[in-house]
């Protein structure tokens, strides 16, 4: 990435330099003399040349140890991009650095674009290709990267604007620089006097140059087919240690050779496997739970224990990408195939699943079936719209989270985060306001109702597990477990006690509200062994408002 994001700010700077054409020759020159005392200084020529290598290095390496060729067409297209650089390069870099090195050649723009546009167009045409497939490999590389990052989706379309409009000014300020020079071509001496002025090598030193150019894209292809070849022959000597079996749910099984990813196994067997980084340990969306067989598989490394943290995984979770297989083991991806860079990003432990203590809501309203049989179905929609707005901004303004719409009634949860005390004081409030916020609904809806809207609230706390569940799109954060139960089965009490809200004796005594004033009672609940105390409210809107958390 540091290599990359040096030879990124090399490329940036030189586009933007061409760019100065826009406005004049001498703008052109002036941005180019400024160019080469930075980048040609000794430390600069270090560190960019140093960063060619080792970008260079690291693309091989990344070629032979991939277990398949088969990749995403964003990461096909910049690995073929960076293929196509240095073919494209190659002679651009020797008549201008190496022959200003060696035989002193003054490589202005004047005479670069002279010697394109008035000797040889097809360099022109090469070099206006090497804009292309240069910025195309960066901006890719770029945005594999940054899509990770939480606030890259607030400035993706500014950064899509600016990918295209670099290139762009560079192009045209090229293409005004060339009509130029097009123009003073027009006097033969203007052109033999630009030639005398930059020193131009004899005609055995080009031909020399034409040569190293050769013979550098000659070694790089072959250097990038040794690379295939001795990738084929490590292949062939890893099935040679011995084979291992992964398998999947639904029975799925692959067979691999030892020492192979979980993540590339999965892709070896077809097996459709999450993984927004590319297998690069960086995005966790491959991540597994590993069943039967996890005892032998390598330890986590420092890098993978750090971005598993980051997600709050569970201690048998692993990332596909990073854990070789050296025995027989089970696996379950956790995330969709399909999982986007929002999966990445830093999440709570509890969403892998917890057991927690909180506080559970349930609301339904009273006689809805029957005060729509009459109306028409964009009516309905309309008043049960109002409705979960009205209910889902009163739970979100008391601080709870809106587990789910079911029907025409409501499931929240609160104290996930904060805990039991605070959750319970704050579910009491989002009662209150949801009563309130009724009453409110009801007068604006008064010419549109026969009869204004009912609600009953039941509220209970304890124990529940607490994760993420669902598939695909339909997955969310909810609950499950008896204190669920519980609460909902109060909600449907509040009709055999004609009230519109219910509260459980523990979640009053959590919250450390007093609600003696109100009738209390002792009911027996389907599936618990002891009786439960219940307070009933006829108007929630009665309840103190909390101090505090609230």
């Amino acid at each position: 990435m540091i290599s990359g994001l040096v030879l990124f700010g090399y490329v940036l700077t030189h586009l933007l330099n061409h760019a100065l054409g826009l406005v004049s020759f001498d703008a052109l020159e002036a941005g180019g003399r400024a160019f080469t005392a930075f980048w040609r200084s000794w430390p600069l020529t270090i560190l960019l040349y140093g960063a060619l290598l080792v970008h260079l290095a690291l693309a091989l390496v990344a070629i032979f140890t991939r277990e398949r060729l088969m990749m995403e067409p964003a990461e096909a297209l910049r690995y073929l991009m960076g293929v196509l650089i240095v073919p494209l390069a190659a002679l651009h870099v020797l008549g201008t650095r190496f022959t200003h090195a060696v035989y002193g050649l003054d490589d202005s723009y004047l005479y670069i674009v002279t010697v394109q546009v008035v000797f040889d167009v097809a360099i022109a045409i090469q070099q206006a290709a090497l804009v292309v497939v240069v910025w195309l490999h960066g901006c890719i590389g770029l945005h594999l990267w940054l899509r990770l990052k939480p606030w890259y989706g607030r400035i993706v379309s500014y950064a899509l604007a600016l990918a295209i409009l670099i290139p762009t000014l560079s192009l045209g300020g090229y293409l005004f620089a060339a009509r130029e020079v097009l123009r003073l071509a027009e006097d033969p001496d203007w052109v033999g006097q630009v030639l005398r002025q930059a020193n131009v090598p004899s005609s055995e030193a080009i031909a020399e140059i034409g040569l190293l150019r050769d013979s550098l894209v000659i070694g790089f292809f072959g250097l990038l087919a040794l690379t295939l070849v001795a990738r084929l022959l490590w292949r062939i000597w890893k099935r040679r240690r011995g084979m291992v079996r992964l398998t999947y749910p639904g029975a799925r099984r692959v067979t691999v050779a030892k020492g192979t990813t979980v993540l590339d196994a999965s892709r070896l067997g077809g097996i459709a496997h999450a993984s927004v980084c590319g297998g690069r340990g960086r995005c966790s969306t491959c991540r597994v739970r590993v069943g039967r067989g996890g005892a032998a598989l390598p330890p986590p490394s420092g890098e993978e224990r750090r971005v598993l943290a980051r997600v709050g995984a569970a201690p048998n979770v692993r990332l596909a990408c990073q854990t070789a297989v050296l025995a027989d083991c089970e696996v379950t991806p956790l995330l969709p195939p399909a999982s986007g860079p929002r999966a990445a990003r830093p999440r709570p432990g509890y969403l892998q699943g917890d057991e927690r203590e909180i506080a559970i809501l349930f609301a339904d309203l009273r006689g809805f079936t029957t005060l729509s049989e009459d109306r028409l179905p964009y009516d309905v929609v309309f008043i049960l719209n109002r409705y979960f707005t009205a209910m889902g901004t009163a739970v979100e303004d008391a601080g709870g989270r809106i587990d789910k719409f079911i029907g025409d009634g409501v499931m929240a949860l609160f104290g996930i985060e904060k805990g039991i005390a605070a959750g319970s004081r704050n579910a009491m409030e989002a009662a209150r306001l949801m009563a309130k916020s009724l009453d409110e609904l009801n007068r604006s809806l008064a010419s549109d109702l026969e009869q204004p809207l009912r609600i009953g609230i039941g509220l209970h706390s304890g124990a529940a597990i607490v994760g993420e569940m669902g598939y695909g799109r339909a997955t969310s954060v909810t609950a499950i477990g008896d204190a669920v139960n519980t609460a909902s089965r109060l909600e449907a009490l509040t009709k055999d006690y004609a009230a519109q809200l219910i509260v459980s004796a523990p979640l009053a005594a959590h919250a450390g509200l007093d609600l003696s004033p109100f009738p209390r009672h002792q009911i027996d609940v389907r599936g618990r062994s002891a009786p439960l105390d219940i307070h009933v409210l006829a108007d929630a809107q009665m309840l103190p408002a909390p101090a505090g958390d609230a």
